[in-house]
């Protein structure tokens, strides 16, 4: 399977607010939290690879069923050590995997490809506006300051929770509050965005509506349409 597992079927673009978060669908945007991967910055872990492997070999590593590439990532982010996701690869996928896993680690920073069209715009239109704009990420906590210094958008947000240092993850509920405590907002005002479906269900279940997120235009207009003061696209 390529891709991260686990993933629902979820619309794109449009604004989510189901579970606890319906209770806070139709109130004012104070609050847009960001994910990075994605969303802010282009992630593509196959760049890395293109040097040194064969399109079949990097497909194969990028099929979690064969390689537990993603398993691994996520290991990464809620705390493992880039030592321990290959030890666990090597143990329980082989060694092959494991040192290509060693390669991509070594050379995290071609993972990232650029920034999202539009997305360093929005965020300056958004302050502007009044509005907070915060991260949300998982990510491995040694490769994230290789992220920050590499793409300075990140350095713009008012604040950011990344999975490797609070060693929570998302999905799950409990790093959604810890960000909302941290950030010194609440549910009801915020609206999270990710690329990720299952991302989105666990901030609906923490109160926070959201927005699987494809296309820049279609996320400013949302969010206009929401009530949000920023200029629309002529």
């Amino acid at each position: 399977m390529k891709g991260w597992p686990g993933e629902p079927d979820m619309e794109y673009d449009v604004l989510v607010a189901d579970g606890e978060a319906a209770a806070n669908a139709g109130k004012p945007i104070t609050d847009v939290i960001f994910d990075f991967g994605n969303v802010l910055i282009y992630w593509n872990p196959a760049a890395v690879l293109i040097p040194r492997y064969s399109q079949e070999t990097i497909d194969r590593f990028l099929d979690n069923d064969v390689s537990g590439f993603y398993d691994a990532n996520d290991r990464m982010d809620g705390g493992a050590t880039p030592e321990e996701g290959i030890a666990w690869m090597r143990e329980t996928h082989g060694d092959k995997w494991a040192d290509i896993l060693r390669y991509y680690l070594d050379n995290f920073q071609d993972s990232l490809v650029g920034v999202v069209p539009g997305a360093r715009v929005l965020i300056n239109d958004l302050k502007a506006a009044g509005i907070g704009v915060w991260g949300l990420s998982n990510w491995e906590k040694e490769l994230f300051p290789i992220a920050e210094k590499a793409t300075p958008i990140l350095q713009e947000l008012d604040g950011k929770v990344v999975s490797g240092y609070v060693k929570l993850r998302k999905p799950h509920k409990d790093i959604y509050e810890r960000a909302l405590k941290e950030f010194g907002i609440t549910a009801d005002g915020a609206v999270f965005v990710d690329d990720k479906a299952m991302n989105i269900v666990g901030a609906n279940a923490a109160g926070i509506r959201g927005v699987r997120f494809k296309d820049p235009v279609k996320l400013r207009e949302l969010l206009i349409k929401a009530g949000v003061d920023i200029p629309d696209v002529e």
